[in-house]
């Protein structure tokens, strides 16, 4: 990986703080990518968990039911 400064003059000090927090991100980005299985699905992002109750069927009172449960 390379960085290059495009403007500006930081100083040694200011260099060494932005690469520090460069890999600190990027060792905190490997170990969660690491620890966490790659395809599974949480709870959170789950259609069914929203979802409930069936959708409602076309019908006279369908409209009244259009609304999701709250």
């Amino acid at each position: 990986m390379t960085i290059k400064v495009v403007r500006g003059n930081p100083t040694p000090e200011e260099l060494a703080a932005a690469l520090t927090v460069v890999q600190v991100r990027a060792a905190a980005l490997a170990a969660a990518s690491s620890t966490r299985p790659p395809a599974a699905r949480t709870a959170w992002s789950d259609p069914a968990r929203i979802a409930t109750h069936p959708l409602p069927q076309p019908g006279p009172s369908t409209w009244a039911r259009t609304f999701w449960p709250g």
